[in-house]
């Protein structure tokens, strides 16, 4: 021991506590311009670059998404409903257990078709 800090602790990965949010307790962004609402379930930690949201949507306008920074993937699972997504120029119809990756570093779209549309996406960057 040095400094009073057991060696392993400063080689091994700190351990992971289990976390639960249940569906409607987190912090939510709505749309003002969509029936779009995303819920933020984790955020990036310091050594890490990834986020994970649960997004509601019911049909309407859709929620167009200006790029993001450089090097950003997104990552979407559709849970329920049907929706198209992805970049603006080539959206993809999703339908539920459907996973789609895209470049969020371009222009992006998400569609709900059906109401009660939800999915869960991750965003990284690289």
């Amino acid at each position: 021991m040095t400094l009073d800090v057991p060696f392993a602790r400063l080689v091994e990965p700190a351990r992971q506590e289990v976390r639960l949010v249940r569906r409607g307790e987190g912090p939510a962004i709505a749309s003002d311009a969509a029936e779009y609402s995303a819920t933020l379930l984790t955020s990036c930690p310091p050594n890490a670059r990834r986020d994970v949201y649960l997004i509601a949507a019911d049909p309407g306008s859709p929620r167009l998404s200006d790029p993001h920074m450089h090097g950003v993937v997104e990552h979407v699972v559709l849970g329920t409903g049907r929706a198209r997504l992805g970049p603006v120029d080539d959206p993809v119809e999703l339908l539920p257990g459907d996973y789609l990756s895209y470049p969020g570093d371009v222009p992006h779209v998400f569609e709900a078709l059906e109401p009660g549309t939800t999915a869960t996406m991750i965003t990284e960057q690289y």
